[in-house]
């Protein structure tokens, strides 16, 4: 049994501009054309391969890979390797596309609340900080450990603890991984032990702004400070300090839009 090409068109829903495609690619040869008038005709067997054709373009694949499959592939058995491959490569682009809605999410909802919050902005002030004895845990590596340090020194100091968690950062610049940074604690008292200095941390005077908002969104506050500080012809020192004024608790991690960091720069007032 043969069908002509409108025939085998209607049988498998594929458009007769797409067959004479498949035909130019050799993807889907018909069982016959005649020499004399270019008429393409089509049998059972081009069904089956046309059905298969339709199920891998579903998923994607390319004509160069359906190809490669038809030649490869004796039977619908033997397309499960390609199948399990597609998966995979579906999985890793859903992963990643929620990755990209979540983050997309972020922004839409930081920018809406930064835009009703303009107006409670904290202001850039010049103040005194007072010399205080801290006890420090020093630490290497990414940002983030920092909460690594704070449960280091809340179990260690617990009850000599007298101030808000603060973190020293000694590096002029932002580093993905190898950052030099301190998790410090206010303490009444204490003892050096190996991995923990307790000394009085030098006060001086500062340029600060107290930041609402989520650790992640620290760059906009950063950015006022560092304009002021140019503005005023300032000269800084290191390190600088962010205090915690409200944060994540120990069991409840509460509202990021809600937390306020204190950044604290210093002046180099012999430079000035």
């Amino acid at each position: 049994m043969k069908f002509s090409i409108g025939e085998f068109s209607k049988m498998t829903s594929l458009s007769i501009k797409s067959l004479r495609l498949y035909h130019e690619k050799e993807i889907l040869i018909p069982a016959e054309v005649d020499q004399f008038t270019g008429y393409r005709y089509y049998n059972e067997a081009n069904y089956e391969i046309a059905r298969s054709i339709k199920i891998l373009k579903q998923f994607d694949f390319t004509l160069a890979e359906i190809k490669e499959i038809l030649e490869e592939c004796s039977e619908e058995s033997d397309m499960l390797s390609y199948l399990e491959q597609r998966l995979k490569e579906v999985d890793v682009k859903i992963n990643r596309y929620n990755e990209i809605s979540r983050s997309i999410e972020s922004i839409i909802q930081y920018e809406r609340e930064s835009a009703m919050n303009k107006n409670s902005e904290f202001e850039i002030e010049e103040k005194d900080i007072e010399t205080i004895l801290i006890a420090g845990h020093r630490m290497k590596g990414k940002y983030e450990m920092v909460g690594e340090g704070f449960k280091l020194l809340g179990k260690t100091f617990g009850r000599f603890i007298n101030g808000k968690p603060m973190a020293l950062y000694y590096d002029g610049e932002y580093k993905e991984d190898g950052a030099d940074f301190e998790a410090c604690f206010p303490v009444r008292k204490g003892k050096d032990t190996e991995n923990i200095s307790v000394r009085e941390l030098k006060g001086g005077k500062c340029v600060a702004l107290i930041h609402k908002g989520a650790y992640q969104t620290l760059g906009d506050s950063y950015k006022k400070i560092f304009a002021y500080l140019n503005e005023k012809n300032f000269k800084t020192k290191i390190p600088t300090r962010e205090v915690y004024l409200k944060g994540p608790g120990m069991i409840f991690k509460g509202n990021p839009k809600n937390y306020l960091t204190e950044i604290q720069i210093f002046i180099n007032e012999e430079a000035a």
